[in-house]
């Protein structure tokens, strides 16, 4: 994989430069928190943003969005036809880990022709961070890339090592290849390595998933699910705010007269109490207890089981959102035995 050294002085001018490729999207700051949007003025720009609260599949599956128009007369008409070519910058290494499992779920098995197209049209351009309190990426190795990413910048101080994940991220930077020293030396390095281990020890959350499958079937019946259920508020937040969460559902509406009727996608979630709600009324999971226990069982063990991964980057989005503090970490070591509750 290939290395440049770009100097922080010349980053805003080198971003705009890929103007020429499509929109350029990065975090900003809207009040107390971080959003992706597209880059107007890139003094706005928050390189120390740490979780922008809608995570990059916003980008890739939109919120909401129709996916075709028809006609009385039984005619059909895509609604997504040109998607524009877009640039993320600053997306964190726990993200992209989440990116690839979207991949593996969207583009392998049962590949989803919105995702595709959305997917084709987005440059991924990778920043380093410093973890907080709510992040625990390390112990899910999620804490570093080596895939899924066409640049990938890592802060060291005074300048960027800059390193080329794609040959579209090649071609990124060549656009301005004046401006990055293509020299790297043995200083920068260990530079570099120096600045991995500071950034490792400053993880305070650890998440230790061993044996995590057989453990939540083991658990399935415990009192803990009960008091998480009473807890709740069935808000969906977490699942929103969650880089691999993907329920949706889909809508028709009938066009008025002569217009024409669509058929709309949009998020769900599985914590909310329509989602198993089936024809003639009866809910499979109508009890909060029961919601919560099948995102758990998802997460920790069904993804586990069936792909040897968690469904869980470390992001820390669920932890920081959630209005009444739940948090995934603690719950994970009650089950194991470690602070349970008396």
């Amino acid at each position: 994989m290939k290395a440049y050294k770009l100097k922080k002085e010349y980053l805003k001018e080198y971003l705009k430069s890929l103007e020429d490729f499509g929109e350029v999207w990065g975090p900003i700051k809207k009040g107390d928190i971080d959003v992706y949007e597209k880059i107007s003025d890139y003094s706005l720009l928050n390189l120390n943003a740490l979780r922008p609260i809608l995570p990059l599949k916003k980008f890739l599956i939109p919120p909401k969005f129709n996916t075709f128009f028809y006609t009385k007369d039984g005619k059909y008409e895509n609604a997504l036809k040109d998607v524009k070519k877009r640039i993320i910058f600053g997306v964190h290494p726990c993200e992209i880990h989440a990116l690839l499992i979207l991949d593996r779920l969207y583009k392998e098995r049962y590949p989803d022709y919105y995702y595709l197209i959305h997917r084709k049209s987005t440059l991924i351009v990778a920043l380093s961070c410093v973890p907080d309190e709510k992040c625990f990426a390390r112990s899910l190795n999620t804490h570093f890339v080596e895939e899924g990413f066409d640049l990938g910048f890592t802060d060291l101080d005074d300048y960027y090592l800059v390193w080329v994940g794609s040959s579209e991220g090649d071609d990124l930077l060549r656009c301005r290849l004046d401006l990055f020293e293509e020299k790297i030396t043995s200083q920068d390095l260990n530079r570099y390595i120096e600045w991995r281990k500071w950034r490792d020890n400053q993880y305070q959350l650890n998440l230790d998933l061993t044996a995590m499958p057989d453990i939540m079937e083991l658990s399935y019946d415990l009192e803990i699910w009960e008091e998480i259920g009473e807890k709740c508020l069935s808000c969906g937040t977490c699942s929103m705010v969650c880089p691999t969460c993907t329920c949706f559902n889909i809508a028709d509406y009938l066009g008025i007269e002569d217009e024409p009727g669509k058929r709309e996608r949009f998020w769900d979630s599985c914590m909310l109490k329509t989602f198993a709600l089936v024809a003639g009324g009866f809910n499979f999971r109508e009890r909060r207890a029961d919601r919560v226990k099948l995102w758990y069982t998802h997460k920790l063990k069904a993804f586990i089981t069936e792909f040897g991964k968690p469904a869980c980057v470390g992001c820390g989005r669920c932890i920081a959102n959630c209005p009444v503090n739940i948090n995934v970490t603690e719950i994970t070591k009650i089950l194991k035995g470690e602070g349970a509750k008396k």
